[in-house]
C-alpha cells in the first residue's frame, strides 16, 4: 500500500507486510529523518494554540495526563524512578514530578520540543547517554515506539533500564482498527515517514513476549479515534470537517468495544523476574 505524507513533505512511501510480525514497515526510510518532524504542522512537538483544533488537541492531552498517571499508578503506587522515552515538550514529566511526586526523567531528541519543555523548568536529556540513572521502576513510550528505527536495540536498551518486575508503557495506533480500515491510505496515524512501524495487537505481543516481558492489560485510547478521523477527513478532503471526524470516531470507539480493535492502544507489560 502507498502512503502520503500530508502533514509536511507530501512525499509517498510504500507500507511492506511482515507477515511473521503481523505489522507493516515504511519504505524507504529516509536518511535524514529529522527534517520531517521540523514543521509546526508537528503538533506533538509544540504547544500551539493558534486554531480550534491546537486548543482541542492541547485540552485532550492534559485530560490524557490525569488517565497515564492513573494507569501507572494502577501498578507502581510507591515513590518510582520513571523514564519518559520521547517525551516531546514535557508535560507527562513534569505531571508525574507535580501531582505524584516520581523522580520522572525524560529523553527527546528533538531539540525545539527540548527548548519549550525547559520554559517549564524541565530538562530533557537528548539520548539515553545523558542519563544518570540506570534503573527504572516505570518506563513509558507514548506514540513512540513506531518512530523508532532499530526495534531490536530498543527493546534491549528498555530491558537493560528496567528493574526486575519493572513495568513497561507502549501506546501506538493500531491498523486492525475501524478508522483504518475506513480510510485506508488517507487514515492520518500511517503519518509516514514518521511513523516506521504499523503494530496490531499481535505484533506488540509476538515483539515483546520473546524479549523477557508478559502482557499485563491492554487499554484503548478513546480520544484518539477523533483525532485521527479528523485529520484523515483533511487529508481525504482537504478540509478538517469536525462533525463527520466526531461521527467517525464514535463509530471506530463503538466498534472497538465490540471487536477489542480501538485507534490506538495502551500496552502495559512487565520485565519477567529471573530467577536464576
Amino acid at each position: 500500500m502507498k502512503i502520503k505524507d500530508y502533514s509536511i513533505s507530501q512525499e509517498e512511501f510504500e507500507l511492506i507486510y511482515n507477515s511473521n510480525l503481523e505489522l507493516f514497515k515504511t519504505q524507504p526510510i529516509p536518511k535524514n529523518l529529522s527534517k520531517y518532524y521540523e514543521s509546526d504542522a508537528y503538533i506533538s512537538h509544540t504547544d500551539s494554540k493558534k486554531t480550534l483544533f491546537d486548543k482541542v488537541y492541547q485540552a485532550v492531552k492534559n485530560i490524557n495526563l490525569k488517565s497515564k498517571i492513573h494507569i501507572i499508578s494502577k501498578y507502581k503506587n510507591q515513590k518510582i524512578q520513571l523514564l519518559d522515552i520521547g517525551a516531546g515538550t514535557g508535560d507527562f514529566v513534569l505531571s508525574c514530578k507535580k501531582q505524584m511526586h516520581w523522580e520522572a526523567t525524560g529523553i527527546e531528541p528533538n531539540e525545539k520540543a527540548r527548548q519549550l519543555a525547559e520554559k517549564k523548568q524541565i530538562r530533557l536529556l537528548k539520548n539515553y547517554d545523558d542519563l544518570k540513572e540506570k534503573s527504572f521502576d516505570v518506563i513509558t513510550l507514548w506514540h513512540v515506539l513506531e518512530h523508532i528505527p532499530n526495534l531490536e536495540n530498543e527493546i534491549q536498551k528498555i530491558n537493560s533500564l528496567l528493574k526486575e518486575d519493572g513495568i513497561l508503557i507502549v501506546a501506538v495506533p493500531n491498523y486492525k482498527s475501524w478508522d483504518a480500515q475506513h480510510y485506508k491510505q488517507f487514515w492520518a496515524a500511517y503519518d509516514v515517514p514518521r511513523h516506521l512501524w504499523h503494530f496490531s495487537k499481535t505484533s506488540i505481543q509476538k515483539i515483546f513476549i520473546p524479549k523477557e516481558f508478559q502482557l499485563l492489560e491492554i487499554k484503548p485510547m478513546l480520544f484518539d479515534a477523533f483525532y485521527v478521523s479528523i485529520l484523515s477527513e483533511q487529508y481525504k478532503t482537504g478540509k478538517k470537517n469536525f462533525i463527520k471526524g466526531f461521527i467517525n470516531g464514535t463509530r471506530s470507539n463503538l466498534y472497538g468495544m465490540r471487536k477489542k480493535e480501538f485507534s490506538s492502544h495502551i500496552y502495559v507489560l512487565q520485565k519477567v523476574k529471573n530467577d536464576f
